[in-house]
Parts: C-alpha cells; sequence; structure tokens
C-alpha cells in the first residue's frame, strides 16, 4: 500500500472551551504540557504518512509559529481558510492539492496510530468514496454517531439521542476527490458547511460510505475541563512516558523536601519549591514554577504560570503566564459552570484560570470559576462563576 497524504483540519477555536481560546486555536491548547496538535501529527506519522497539509485560520499564526515548516523531519503545508465556515469548508480550502485518495483528521482530536493506519489500509482496499475510522464508545451521545450495515454507513448522527445501536466516528476518514463535490451539494447549516452533511449527502445519493471498525486511544476536549481527563488519559497509556524519569524534563529543578506523588509530568526549565506537593495527575507546561508548600493536584498547569507559596490548586486547568497567589485555594470540583448560555452542572473542575489572569493571595474560588484572560482578582476576596477578559475583581 502506497502512503497516502493527509490533511489536518486546524483552523477552528474552540469557542466552547473559552476563555482559553481567546489567544489561540483549541489545537494548540494543552494536553498534559504539549499542544493537542502536537500528538496528531505524532499519531499521523507513525501511522507512515509523511505528507502533511495543515488547514489553518483562527490566530493561525499560532501554529505556524510553533511548528514552523517540519515536524519530526516531515514537511508541513499550511492553507489558510479564511473564514471559518465548517469543517467542510476548511476541506474546499485544498481542493487544487489532491487528484487521488487522502486522509482527513482534526487537529482538536488525540487519535492512535493505529486508527488511521486502519482507516487507509480500509480505504485502499475497498471502492468507496469515503471510508470512516468508527469505534465502540460508550459516549456516543456527545460526539457524532454512525449506523452500519456490515461494513456499510448507512447514517450519521451529531450527538445522537435515539435508542439504535451507535458507533463512534473517531474523526478520520479516507477520501476520494469526490468529497469536495458532495460539500458543495450538502445544504449548509446556520451558513456553515459540514464534513459530516457532506458525507450523509452522499449516503442520501446511494454512494458507497464505508467504515471500518477500529480500537485504540481516542479523547477529544470539547468544554475546558475534559483537558483534565484528556491528560489522565495520556498518562494512564503512557504517551507521555512510562517512568517518572520520562515524564520529567532534565531542565527541571525540583527541591529535595517536595513530594511528586505519580503520576506527574513536568516541562522544561519548570521549579519546584520546598515542601510542594504535586500529584497525582498534575502536568506543568514548560517553565512552570510552583513555590515552597504549595499543593497542586489533578491540574494541567500551561507554560510560564506562576503558583506562589501555601497555594492549594485541584481540579485547575490555567492558560500561558496565569499567576496564582500565595495561600490561595482552588478547592476542586463539582462545580456548576457556565459556558455560554448553558450551566453544566457537577463537573469535576475547581477553575479555569485564562492567559496572563493575575490572582493576588488568599483567594477562595468556588468550584467551577471561570476566569478570564488578563483579569485581575485582588487579594482576600471570594470569587465565583465568571470572569469576564480584562475584568478587576477587589
Amino acid at each position: 500500500m502506497g502512503t497516502l497524504p493527509a490533511v489536518v483540519l486546524a483552523a477552528g477555536e474552540g469557542t466552547r472551551l473559552r476563555p482559553l481560546t481567546r489567544h489561540r486555536p483549541k489545537p494548540m491548547l494543552p494536553a498534559v504540557n504539549k499542544p493537542i496538535l502536537s500528538y496528531v501529527f505524532d499519531g499521523l506519522i507513525e501511522a507512515g504518512v509523511t505528507d502533511i497539509t495543515v488547514v489553518v485560520g483562527y490566530k493561525r499564526s499560532r501554529v505556524q509559529d510553533h511548528f514552523g515548516p517540519n515536524y519530526r523531519n516531515v514537511p508541513l503545508h499550511y492553507v489558510v481558510q479564511n473564514k471559518q465556515l465548517g469543517s467542510g469548508h476548511a476541506l474546499l480550502a485544498v481542493e487544487e492539492e489532491f487528484d487521488g485518495p487522502f486522509l482527513v483528521a482534526y487537529g482538536d482530536q488525540i487519535i492512535a496510530s493505529s486508527i488511521i493506519r486502519n482507516v487507509a489500509e480500509a480505504a485502499d482496499g475497498n471502492d468507496a468514496v469515503a471510508t470512516l475510522g468508527v469505534l465502540d464508545h460508550n459516549r456516543v451521545e456527545h460526539y457524532g454517531g454512525v449506523i452500519m450495515d456490515d461494513d456499510r454507513v448507512t447514517d450519521l448522527v451529531e450527538r445522537p439521542e435515539d435508542e439504535r445501536r451507535y458507533r463512534l466516528n473517531a474523526g478520520v476518514y479516507g477520501l476520494e476527490p469526490e468529497i469536495f463535490e458532495a460539500i458543495r451539494n450538502a445544504e449548509p447549516r446556520e451558513g456553515e458547511h459540514s464534513l459530516i452533511d457532506a458525507l450523509s449527502w452522499l449516503v442520501d445519493s446511494e454512494e458507497t460510505v464505508a467504515g471500518t471498525i477500529t480500537d485504540g486511544l481516542w479523547v477529544d476536549a470539547t468544554y475546558p475541563w475534559d483537558l483534565l481527563e484528556v491528560s489522565r488519559d495520556l498518562c494512564r497509556a503512557g504517551i507521555v512516558g512510562e517512568s517518572r524519569e520520562e515524564r520529567i524534563d532534565d531542565s527541571a529543578s525540583i527541591h529535595d523536601a517536595a513530594i511528586l506523588r505519580d503520576p506527574v509530568v513536568i516541562g522544561p526549565d519548570c521549579e519546584i519549591g520546598a515542601g510542594a506537593v504535586l500529584g497525582p495527575y498534575a502536568c506543568l507546561g514548560e517553565n512552570v514554577t510552583v513555590e515552597s508548600n504549595a499543593v497542586v493536584d489533578n491540574s494541567v498547569l500551561d507554560s510560564d504560570t506562576r503558583v506562589g507559596p501555601n497555594a492549594t490548586v485541584v481540579d485547575c486547568v490555567t492558560g500561558q503566564g496565569a499567576h496564582i497567589g500565595a495561600a490561595t485555594t482552588i478547592p476542586g470540583g463539582p462545580g456548576d459552570v457556565r459556558v455560554g448560555n448553558r450551566v453544566f452542572e457537577d463537573e469535576q473542575l475547581g477553575a479555569v484560570v485564562a492567559d496572563r489572569a493575575h490572582v493576588e493571595g488568599g483567594v477562595n474560588f468556588a468550584p467551577g470559576t471561570m476566569v478570564g484572560s488578563d483579569a485581575t482578582v485582588y487579594a482576600g476576596t471570594t470569587v465565583r462563576g465568571t470572569i469576564e477578559a480584562e475584568t478587576v475583581v477587589r
């Protein structure tokens, strides 16, 4: 089998992950201590892909500046989707690049290389216009459901609610160039052209859309608290290293009196003070500082975050450059979290502290608090709910 080229769709913002996506697209959010998109590229390369086209759009410089023209010696070719009008619209941006079969993967879902390899092999061995990777998964109702008759797809439903036996659409596709015409023929919804709608149009037109049942690691972050689960899944799967030595960068400075409760992941140039307690499932990005006697448990702290002495940080996700002051308490979830006009009850989230938010000392957080980027919370206050970007709380 020849190696198929791949397209990675990485142009969207990820609005349901705000405030973390205010300054960068969802594929650049941290999974453990590197961007989600890194794992997507890893999966493709480990499956044998040597030709990757990346569709970028929202805050595209964050992707291009981070990865540059190559990743693991594989060239990256960037194509810009100037307006984010859906996954199908994003794919149309690469139409002139392909006159034969190709793979498509989403840039914001972490997928095992085995899934990609199975889809490529199935697409190479059938005469389908499109081939989907599908998984047996217990949370299909939150994602995309697939109904199959043998190996033929008969229905595709986003977030299904009926009682039919669905499999999960893994978001990896082997496609023929006919997909571009299907995207144009499918009726847009709310002004957006969806790849799923194009696949449904092919099914309704009695074109052959195949599904290949596969398995392997598949994780997705839809909401901010999902980043905690993503990191736990990656740690449990050994993706970020099987031993403590593999999970702690050599350049990190860890005081002899600090306590590490595995699994922990500590990135380059981190500094951990005396008496600090990390873990389990504490994931620190580059240049994170955790000062003396602070506690960080089940949290993802992005690069340049600083946690002051005697602070308690549980079930927390930070953006880049966040500051959590001395003796501040983030006690962990469950809590009610507002995302847009929806309230999610009893989610396991202590807080989100977005990019460059500055929380002074002695602040108490109610579970589920969201602090927007560049917000300032003065010492000794109690915060709850959603604090908008650049807000000052006294």
